[in-house]
């Protein structure tokens, strides 16, 4: 299919995004960042109420960064938000890129909808910033990762919960050893489902967060093992999967499409060492860390007027603070996609493992 580029600023007759988005964009992009003075210039591509509009709102009010535009995949929303932000929307990512030069483009699609306009923009040679998953299939993930790679090519991908405050304190309290040596972690999570189709939907597109956020904390993953239910017959959405850690130490990972966020402690993250405890409640709420035989512990809350890390959010806005000094510093993401393809290889070796009854090996490829 050849993509024909129309006149600048097309308000959305050409609906190039998805499946039916071409596989090489009309021109290549030619766009870097600016000086260290001048904002990075980004395009959106992405419209959906939660996170399209996240993005937007993210990349508006920074003064490191210039939303230039927006891409829909119909006209009547990309105007939308277009309006919204006040910038130029498209429903041609082609027609975007010669139009607007961003020096980054933000990939927000429903999840099941990544793979072909991020290659379209891999082979574009812009630089990129994709939402999770990366995609549901592993050959996916390989092809967008080696092509980026043979364009030297600025590739992150937004596993924004490393970035929440209590995360960060119990990554530096492993890096202090005042947990001493590992024994064991424990993550759950579970919420509502989304509009995904694929069966195991939950473990592919959320708990990949649980997978990067137990390897970040923990260290590589080297074996699961895993039961799953469709009880409730909206696919395998509820999951345990026994974890085995290069360290020697064990691990669960517990996920759900059958329970809610509205529950207190809807997630729970757990690292128990042979000094100590460090509990993480419901990603931005509390941080607690024990010590062995003492009765008493360290808690850690947002403050009153601490809305900077109590709100789920703001954990992107810090994510951005290090992508976009990456961007312009001409270094590697601080999270490179390549972590959103280790995440669905731990994910699909759930699956093999519940399907054949047997424990999966998930080396470091």
């Amino acid at each position: 299919m050849t993509a024909t580029v129309p006149k600048p600023l097309p308000r959305g007759e050409n609906a190039l995004i998805g499946p039916g988005v071409p596989t090489r964009l009309s021109a290549p992009y030619t766009g870097q960042p600016g000086p260290d003075s001048s904002p990075a210039r980004v395009a959106v591509v992405g419209t959906g109420a939660w996170w399209g509009r996240e993005h937007l709102r993210a990349f508006s009010v920074r003064s490191d960064s210039e939303l230039c535009a927006v891409v829909g995949r119909s006209s009547a929303t990309a105007e939308a938000r277009g309006r919204e932000y006040s910038v130029p929307w498209y429903t041609d990512v082609s027609a975007m890129l010669e139009a607007e030069q961003p020096d980054l483009v933000s990939v927000t699609l429903p999840n099941e909808a990544h793979f072909d306009t991020t290659l379209a923009l891999i082979r574009a040679g812009v630089p990129l910033l994709v939402e999770k998953p990366l995609v549901f299939d592993l050959a996916e993930a390989d092809q967008l990762l080696a092509e980026a790679a043979q364009r030297d090519l600025f590739f992150a991908i937004n596993f924004n919960h490393r970035y929440a405050h209590p995360v960060q304190l119990a990554h530096q309290a492993m890096i202090d050893g005042k947990l001493g040596d590992l024994v064991f972690a424990t993550w759950r999570f579970g919420g509502e489902a989304g509009t995904s189709a694929h069966p195991h939907a939950n473990l592919i597109e959320t708990q990949c967060h649980g997978f990067d956020m137990l390897e970040y904390l923990a260290g590589p993953i080297e074996s699961v093992a895993a039961q799953m239910t469709d009880i409730t017959g909206k696919g395998f959405s509820t999951m345990t999967v026994a974890l085995r850690f290069a360290s020697g130490a064990v691990g669960s990972l517990v996920g759900s499409y059958d329970s809610s966020y509205a529950y207190p402690a809807t997630h729970h993250l757990e690292l128990n060492g042979t000094a100590g405890r460090a509990v993480v409640t419901d990603t931005v709420g509390q941080f607690e860390l024990s010590r062995v035989g003492e009765e008493t512990r360290e808690v850690w809350q947002p403050g009153y007027f601490n809305d900077n890390d109590r709100q789920f959010h703001r954990m992107f806005d810090r994510h951005l603070d290090d992508v976009l000094r990456a961007l312009r510093a001409g270094d590697e993401p601080p999270v490179h996609a390549r972590a959103g393809r280790r995440a669905l290889q731990l994910a699909l070796a759930a699956v093999s493992s519940f399907e054949t009854g047997r424990r999966v090996d998930t080396p470091l490829d």
